[in-house]
């Protein structure tokens, strides 16, 4: 098997993710997951797929990510990694989408719109 690549996105955090068979090493922006992502709640994120389909520890993770925040971030890298292995077997969509892997979660920061304090806030009405 060669290199099988994918990316995933939430909110501002793009992952580009390169899966090969390996011994399961997660290695994000030349750092390990655990150094990574300290909390083990988003190192689970990121494993979901995986323990999902029962095939952690028999691929090789690469993964570029940028943007956003860490919550984002796992998350994005968790849709990357469900997509490179339906690259890999597409059998195992349905298994993947019944979870909610498979689905891009469009929700965005709302704008910030002039006049305004925030997205929908307002400043205090002052009739006199």
């Amino acid at each position: 098997m060669e290199k099988v690549n994918a990316i995933g996105r939430r909110k501002a955090a793009v992952a580009r993710v390169y899966l090969t068979e390996g011994n399961g090493q997660i290695v994000i922006n030349k750092r390990a997951l655990d150094v990574y992502f300290p909390s083990s709640i988003l190192q689970y994120v990121v494993k979901q797929p995986l323990l999902t389909l029962d095939v952690d520890g028999k691929y090789d993770i690469l993964v570029h990510l940028d943007g956003g925040g860490y919550k984002g971030q796992a998350e994005a890298l968790r849709l990357a990694i469900a997509r490179a292995l339906v690259k890999i077997n597409p059998e195992d969509k349905p298994a993947l989408r019944a979870e909610g892997f498979m689905t891009r979660d469009a929700r965005t920061v709302e704008r910030k719109k002039p006049g305004q304090p925030k997205a929908r806030k307002r400043f205090q009405f002052s009739k006199r």
